[in-house]
């Protein structure tokens, strides 16, 4: 049973609001004063809080920053005089989730209520009971704790352990980068250099002098003499991204490299010896770039020592609500306003949307939207048109389910978009939605409960 904590300093009005509660189906629980409170939060965990504005030996703010401090997800809800809509409204801003004016109706605490456990539930659904609280990162700025990336990251723990190379496999824009930095900084070469080196970036000239650098006089322009990056990534870890763009002409001497440790800078006579460990990556079949002759078996063999593969994002769909609350963190000083965090129905948008760029895309989707938004909290109309056309009905891609799941979510994305629209046009008017469509309110709830939509 959902519990619900009230907290004012009149008895009274602690027992009409809870008895409302407790008919409302939820289990009540009351405090007095702010340091009842904070204990019933530590003790009780309820699922979300409604305070008093004003009480003799505290005041809102207060009790809304222990609160946050103490589980930054549960929803607050102030309740408030006439004469201090302004100070809620600032609180609103400081984290509250909404506020509910004097004098409370029951009609108005059951909705208000409604609406609050509906958000915590979606944050329950999306990131695990068990991780309302739990770090959103996993090391080297990697967000996320589905099981697929806990996987990964398991499977990267050990391999930093040893000095194998590493290829990294995984579509564009799903953090190889970041992985290879990751076992980098939990190995024993962490003291030493982290370098990298884009295959796609160069035209095989200049690859070949970046690689290998060059002695003074080696061809046109060579000025000075010049360092490549297996000299820079020397006792450290040379990355390598999207090798299967490195030229082919390059690879035997690549292979050479790695067979002798020791090689020469262009127009150089004197051998210099390296120790390094490379890590690799592609966002294409290995056995494909083989077969096609894109990357020479014998290199494959020597770079493929270990491997690990990042799942696209629509694959951990459930860490798509920590990697947004990371991007809006990220990008919101750029903004005037002070973000506040997402709408549940955007949300809900952005994980029904199939991500082909994948966490790269979502970063750029967080940035436009925060520099183009006019308001404190991103809301459907803030999000691009293409995610709003792949997200509503019939357009999400049921392939990647199984038919059980498939139908589902089938049915799900149905009432998303029915309802939705209802709730749109009557403004969560549940009774009026509930009216229209012919089925009871409770039938309503149990469906929007289902979905996590309103």
């Amino acid at each position: 049973m959902e519990k619900v904590l009230l907290v004012d300093d009149e008895r009274d009005i602690l027992d009409d609001r809870s008895e409302i509660v407790s008919t409302l189906g939820y289990e009540c629980l009351t405090a007095l004063d702010k340091y009842e409170a904070i204990r019933i939060l530590r003790q009780k965990e309820p699922d979300i809080l409604l305070t008093d504005m004003k009480m003799p030996l505290h005041d809102g703010f207060e009790l809304l920053q222990k609160t946050k401090e103490i589980d930054p997800h549960i929803p607050v809800i102030m309740i408030t005089g006439y004469g201090t809509i302004e100070l809620a409204v600032r609180a609103i801003k400081l984290g509250a989730y909404d506020y509910i004016q004097k004098p409370v109706s029951p009609n108005s605490l059951e909705i208000v209520i409604h609406n609050a456990l509906e958000y915590r539930r979606t944050y329950r659904r999306y990131v695990g009971d068990n991780e309302m609280n739990a770090p959103a990162t996993t090391g080297s700025n990697i967000i996320g704790k589905s099981n697929a990336l806990q996987e990964v990251m398991r499977r990267a723990s050990k391999i930093a352990r040893s000095d194998a190379n590493v290829m990294i496999y995984g579509e564009s824009g799903t953090g190889k980068e970041l992985i290879a930095k990751f076992i980098h900084e939990n190995s024993c070469r962490s003291d030493e250099s982290f370098i990298p080196l884009d295959c796609v970036a160069l035209p095989p000239n200049l690859l070949e002098s970046e690689l290998f650098g060059y002695e003074q006089g080696a061809f046109t322009g060579a000025t000075k003499s010049k360092p490549g990056v297996l000299e820079l990534a020397n006792k450290g870890t040379l990355f390598l991204d999207e090798i299967t763009e490195f030229d082919l002409a390059l690879q035997p001497k690549l292979l050479r490299v790695l067979q002798e440790r020791k090689f020469r800078r262009l127009g150089g006579t004197k051998l210099i010896d390296i120790n390094m460990r490379i890590i690799s990556a592609m966002n294409k079949d290995p056995e494909q770039a083989v077969k096609s002759g894109q990357l020479r078996q014998d290199l494959f063999y020597r770079l493929n020592v270990v491997p690990i593969f990042i799942p696209p994002l629509r694959e951990r769909r459930e860490d798509i609500p920590r990697l947004v609350d990371y991007f809006i963190n990220k990008f919101s000083p750029v903004s005037p306003y002070n973000i506040k965090g997402i709408s549940r129905a955007a949300l809900e948008r952005l994980h029904n949307y199939n991500w082909p760029g994948n966490i790269r895309e979502l970063s750029n989707m967080v940035e436009q939207m925060i520099a183009l938004m006019d308001s404190d909290v991103i809301e459907c109309g803030d999000l691009p048109e293409n995610v709003s056309r792949d997200s509503c009905f019939g357009n999400t891609d049921l392939t990647f389910y199984n038919f059980q799941k498939a139908r589902d979510e089938s049915l799900n994305q149905f009432y998303r978009f029915y309802f939705g629209k209802l709730i749109k046009r009557y403004g969560r008017n549940f009774s009026k939605v509930a009216d229209i469509a012919q089925i009871s309110r409770s039938t309503l709830y149990r469906i929007l409960k289902q979905i996590d939509q309103i």
